[in-house]
Order: C-alpha cells, then structure tokens, then sequence
C-alpha cells in the first residue's frame, strides 16, 4: 500500500488533534474530490515499518487524540489488508485514542459479507474504528458548514454503538465544539 499524506496535529478531520494519514488508490472517483491524484493506486510513498513507527510515535503526546485514515479510500481492498493489522497496533498500544475513518463505501455494504467491499480483513477493521463518515461525496450535495464531512448524504457514525444496536447508530460527538444545529 501506498500513502499521499501523512498530517500531524490536523484539527479538520475528526474532533480534537490528531494525526491523519491519507492512503492512496481510491475506485470510487467522486466528482469534486478534493484529493483526486489519490485515486492512483501508485501516488505516494510506501507505506513501511518506518513509516507506522512515525506514525505511532506520533500519537503518544497526551494532547492527540487519535488516528485518522482518509484517502484514497482506506476500504479498498488491498488497502484493508494492510490497514487492519495496522489499526490493531494503534488500538493496541493506544486504547484510549479514538480512531476515525473517511470511505466513499456505505457501512452496510462494508459489513454485508456478499458485498465485494467486504473482505476477510473488513471486520477487523471495523473493530477497530470508533467513528466511520461514509457514503460517496456528492458534489452536488456539497456542505461546508456540515461538520466533519463534505456533502450532506454523509453520516457520522458511532461504530461501537452500530455493532452493538445492530443498525447504524449516527455519532454525536462533543457538543461544546458544534456551531450550529444538532450533530
């Protein structure tokens, strides 16, 4: 697998600081993205050892609040492959810190076993993630006042509360930071 980005101390994509780390390959291609050259599965740096390790020192000052993985699409597949065991060491060294996950997937097709987005790694995955925006961004939906996502026909989801409700059960989030309406 291969990365576009890594952002250290990013307030924009999940609450709190975080570190992000946007993969490449992405086959969704949605109009209006706003990283296209991460559709290339081949955009980037290798994703290595090194790099996790930087990755996870990272997350160690008390004042970051978590991991999250954007793209590219991080439930490609392949990237699924390599995310999984990764996200098991981050959930592993830091229980604590949350974990977020941007996919153009919707969860139900992530979690329905005949869905070719559906992998042997997929669940694994989900165990890990603690808040899940889905669905393809739809430029014509478009909302930058919507927090944490770029059109409307995205949710937040709380994905712990979803697996355990057994329906997708939307994410909250602290209230303090919200500026307008309900989250």
């Amino acid at each position: 697998m291969r990365y576009g980005n890594i952002k250290y101390c990013d307030i924009a994509d999940g609450e709190g600081v975080r570190t992000t780390l946007f993969v490449s390959g992405c086959t969704h291609r949605c109009k209006g993205c706003f990283q296209p050259e991460t559709w290339d599965f081949a955009y980037g740096e290798e994703f290595t050892g090194a790099v996790i390790e930087e990755i996870l020192s990272s997350l160690e000052p008390a004042y970051v609040d978590g991991l999250t993985l954007l793209g590219g699409e991080p439930f490609e597949p392949g990237n699924q492959r390599v995310l999984a065991p990764f996200l098991e060491q981050v959930k592993a060294r830091f229980p604590s810190k949350t974990i977020w996950s941007y996919t153009g997937d919707v969860y139900e097709d992530l979690v329905d076993p005949s869905s070719p987005r559906h992998t042997e790694v997929t669940d694994r995955m989900l165990a890990c993630i603690d808040v899940l925006v889905d669905g393809p961004f739809i430029e014509e939906q478009k909302d930058i006042t919507a927090r944490f996502r770029g059109s409307s026909n995205q949710r937040i989801i709380d994905v712990g509360a979803t697996r355990e409700a057994g329906h997708v059960v939307e994410w909250r989030g602290d209230e303090t930071f919200a500026t307008r309406g309900t989250w």
